[in-house]
């Protein structure tokens, strides 16, 4: 373990990247690599589930999910919105009192983390006997072991150490995938692959500790005041998002009242994709949050550049995500669900607005948050839990789960929209140029084109479409010179 004096050096020295002009090329890559490592993982993750559902059967395969999303259930509690309080933080405090801060970080998770499994543990043995609730403690206990390596993991988030930290997510999805299928080997029942995610995180923690133990302490710190002041404005960022959270499940509860149980099939399968797929956008905007922080607090003027500039990186990424889908939801639907549930796919291709307008509502969420505006973030996503509810009510009644799909999608939009506005306002500084947009606009519209050939294979429109949007958009020039930074050094040098 380190001390305190050397933590102290350390982190006043280890987030130095962030003022330079290297900070906005290493989020780049490193966000780039965290999406790539999240993908990666999933694959393997889809893969284990595949084997381990197919060796538990029915029974066990239901009570093996229950466990784990109790285990879900504190990992959610727990967070209460720390990990991006606390990035910011530690991209803006130096010397004693970052380390000072991050001590108190991981005992407050600690603590957190201890009370949530205890109250899951006891309501599993009361709810569902001792089996599951034996079931639910193991699964507690890597809840505790990755909470910790979670917590420990964020000074690397705000030193934009990011490659480490796909490095890790990804070696956390490949043992626990080892564990399994070793498990599904042995002929194992169901309490050891619970232990999967404890083990893996076990493997992860022992690099994370080594890799930060010379820029923070390792050990947790319990200062009640000191914890009062980082909670306070945590609470009002933890309902905005639980509020945000809330905001496409009620799509799906809506469906399921006022729509037949064929159509809340055919919605509840384009969600379960379209829910994966929510989580990139954070990954990838997630990794500029720091240069966004420190921007924040030392320079406005460099805030309103990298804000803008990641605003246009996220709208291409975004219009081609849409894109993609709209041509490839068929092959999405026919792999995941099969040919019953062929019409979901125009559900997932209108449900790909969502998606795309999320990666653009990233960059504001993350530019508010910035700033310390978590009541404007919280008012944002309150107001629109009513506009959401109201408007896919309306348009379930009228044509099912696409009208849920219609709805989800228009709102997602004009919250895109409405979100930038209250940014800006009043910080002129913070307006990014729109240049952009009617670039990306004409390149999804070419772009979309190869949907008009009949007799095409979906592969082969897709990988059309992706060429046809990604010339567009460098015959007109609409990618950030940023974007260098994703080409080998030897190909940078020659351009």
């Amino acid at each position: 373990m380190s001390g305190d004096p050397q933590a102290g050096e350390a982190g006043a020295r280890a987030p130095d990247l962030l003022s330079t002009t290297e900070a906005g090329p290493a989020a780049i890559r490193g966000g780039a690599l965290r999406v790539v490592s999240f993908a990666a993982g999933s694959l393997f993750a889809i893969a284990a589930g595949a084997i381990l559902f197919r060796h538990l059967g029915v029974v066990d395969t239901g009570r093996y999910t229950t466990a784990l999303s109790l285990g879900a259930l504190v990992t959610g509690f727990t967070d209460l919105g720390l990990t991006a309080v606390g990035i910011r933080e530690l991209a803006t405090h130096e010397g004693e009192q970052r380390a000072r801060l991050a001590r108190n970080l991981l005992g407050i998770r600690l603590a957190l983390t201890i009370v949530g499994v205890a109250l899951v543990t006891a309501f599993a043995f009361i709810a569902y006997g001792a089996l599951l609730g034996v079931g639910v403690l193991i699964t507690g206990a890597g809840v505790l072991v990755a909470n910790v390596q979670a917590t420990l993991a964020v000074p690397l988030m705000a030193g934009l150490r990011l490659g480490w930290v796909s490095a890790l997510d990804f070696g956390r999805a490949l043992v626990a995938t080892a564990v399994i299928v070793g498990f599904v080997l042995l002929g194992a029942n169901l309490l050891p692959f619970l232990t999967a995610p404890a083990i893996a995180a076990v493997c992860v923690l022992v690099p994370t500790a080594l890799l930060v133990r010379s820029d923070i302490p390792l050990r947790p710190a319990f200062e009640l005041q000191r914890w009062r002041t980082l909670l306070g404005p945590v609470l009002t960022y933890s309902i905005a998002v639980a509020a945000a959270t809330l905001y496409f499940r009620i799509a799906v509860v809506l469906v399921s009242l006022l729509a037949s149980g064929v159509q809340l099939g055919y919605f509840s399968l384009s969600f379960r994709i379209v829910e994966a797929l929510f989580v990139i956008p954070g990954l990838l905007v997630g990794a500029a949050f720091p240069i966004f922080a420190r921007a924040a607090r030392d320079d406005p003027a460099r805030l309103g550049y990298a804000l803008a500039r990641v605003f246009e990186v996220s709208l291409i990424v975004g219009a081609w995500t849409a894109l993609a889908l709209a041509i490839g939801a068929p092959l999405a639907v026919e792999l995941i669900g099969g040919e019953r549930f062929a019409p979901a796919a125009p559900i997932l291709a209108i449900q790909g607005l969502a998606v795309g307008a999320t990666f653009v509502n990233a960059v504001w969420g993350y530019g508010m948050l910035s700033q310390h505006l978590h009541r404007t973030i919280l008012l944002f996503n309150l107001v629109s839990l009513p506009v959401v509810t109201v408007t896919v009510a309306v348009l379930v009644k009228l044509d099912g789960a696409r009208g849920a799909a219609i709805g989800t999608a228009a709102v997602e939009v004009g919250m895109a929209i409405v979100g930038g506005i209250l940014l800006v306002h009043d910080r002129p500084h913070l307006r990014p140029r729109l240049a952009v947009v009617p670039k990306v606009a004409l390149a999804s519209l070419l772009g979309a084109s190869p949907m008009l050939i009949d007799g095409l294979p979906v592969l082969a429109r897709l990988a059309l479409s992706s060429a046809i949007y990604g010339v567009v958009l460098l015959a007109v020039r609409a990618y950030p010179e940023e974007l260098k930074a994703l080409m080998p050094a030897r190909l940078r040098r020659r351009r």
